[in-house]
C-alpha cells in the first residue's frame, strides 16, 4: 500500500510539554498512547545510507515501510513522502530474506506516542512524541491524495500557529539521521 504523507517535525523542549499537550487538546481529540519499536535496515552502515527500510512492531504486528522523498513538493517548513507500507506475518524469513540480499541492521529506535486527531479536519493527525534518545517532538501529519497536498500543507501550517509553533522552529531532520549521527560521535 502506498500514500503521500504531507508532514512537519518540530522539536521540542522537555519543560514545554504540558504547555504544548493543553494546546493541542484544545484542537484535537486524544486517540491512544502507543509504543513503537522500529528497526532499521540498509545496505550500508559505514555511511548514511540514501536508502532504507524499517520494521515496526506493535505487539504481535510487524509492518514494514520505506519513503521516497518529493523533495520539489517540499514547502515552508513542510515535508511531502510517498510512503509504501506492508505486514509481514513471518519477521525472521523475512530478515533472512533481506540479509541474503544484503541488508543490515543500522538503527533502532523507540518512540512513545500520544496521538491525536484534529477536531475539525478527520485526516490530520497530531503526534507527541518522546524518541528515546533524543527527545521530544511534534509531528503534524496528513495522509493525503496527490490532489489535496497543497490543502494538506496549509492545513498543517494553520496547526502549527493553532498551538503556537514557529516555522523557524521545524526540523524535518529525520529521526535515523538525528539517531546516527548521535551515534557517530
Amino acid at each position: 500500500m502506498s500514500w503521500i504523507e504531507v508532514e512537519s517535525k518540530i522539536e521540542i523542549k522537555e519543560r514545554d510539554l504540558n504547555d504544548i499537550r493543553k494546546k493541542i487538546k484544545e484542537i484535537a481529540f486524544f486517540v491512544k498512547k502507543e509504543t513503537k519499536l522500529d528497526q532499521y535496515f540498509s545496505l550500508r552502515k559505514v555511511f548514511y545510507p540514501r536508502k532504507a527500510f524499517r520494521i515496526r512492531t506493535e505487539g504481535e504486528n510487524n509492518t514494514v515501510n520505506f519513503k521516497k522523498w518529493i523533495k520539489k513538493l517540499w514547502k515552508e517548513g513542510v515535508v511531502v513522502k510517498e510512503e509504501f507500507e506492508f505486514e509481514v506475518k513471518n519477521k525472521e524469513n523475512f530478515l533472512a530474506l533481506m540479509t541474503d540480499l544484503g541488508f543490515k541492521r543500522w538503527v533502532k529506535k523507540i518512540k512513545i506516542s500520544e496521538i491525536y486527531r484534529h477536531k475539525k479536519h478527520k485526516k490530520l493527525n497530531i503526534e507527541l512524541n518522546k524518541v528515546v534518545g533524543l527527545g521530544y517532538f511534534i509531528e503534524i501529519e496528513y495522509l493525503a491524495k496527490k490532489s489535496e497536498i497543497e490543502n494538506a500543507r496549509n492545513l498543517i501550517i494553520k496547526t502549527m500557529k493553532e498551538i503556537g509553533i514557529k516555522k523557524e522552529n521545524v526540523n524535518n531532520t529525520g529521526y535515523t539521521k538525528m539517531l546516527w549521527k548521535k551515534s557517530e560521535n
